[in-house]
């Protein structure tokens, strides 16, 4: 695997160009995956979601996630951009590509970048409910808070 492709945005995430880059001839399958703002969450109205997250940590979380994942599928190459500021309704906040030799690796390697990333990597969210209340949330849980905690200078 080529060095993995990761960042942090505050720019709409190119999807089209992300799956260009994990895109190899060595690769029969490329996997995509979009998580996108949604408009209800366990039955509430979401207005919009504002994304945080403690750079230096964030990346080096994603990269390791990347490392681990090629150390368990092989991929030919990966990709993970996360969006960081307030997102409306429909909005891309995390893109996944990888492209791997057969397709079933792929969804594998896809699903468990996901999932992990949700677990491990230090980005909250604060949702912005139709109520007009608002609360942050590490993604990975269901721990709430009334703001991201204090992280670097």
């Amino acid at each position: 695997m080529a060095d993995p492709h990761i960042e942090l945005t505050h720019q709409p995430i190119d999807y089209q160009a992300l799956t260009e880059r994990v895109r190899s001839p060595q690769a029969g399958a490329v996997l995509l995956f979009l998580g996108t703002v949604r408009e209800f969450t366990s039955g509430r109205q979401t207005l919009r979601l504002e994304y945080e997250a403690y750079p230096p940590m964030a990346l080096s979380k994603m990269r390791e996630l990347a490392e681990q994942a090629a150390q368990r599928w092989p991929l030919t190459e990966v990709a993970i951009v996360h969006r960081l500021g307030l997102l409306d309704l429909g909005e891309i906040s995390v893109a996944i590509a990888v492209s791997t030799p057969h397709r079933d690796q792929g969804f594998e390697a896809g699903r468990w970048l996901i999932d992990t990333l949700k677990e491990v990597v230090p980005v909250w969210k604060q949702e912005n409910w139709s109520d007009g209340t608002q609360e942050w949330v590490h993604p990975g849980t269901s721990d709430t808070a009334t703001s991201p905690p204090a992280l670097g200078p």
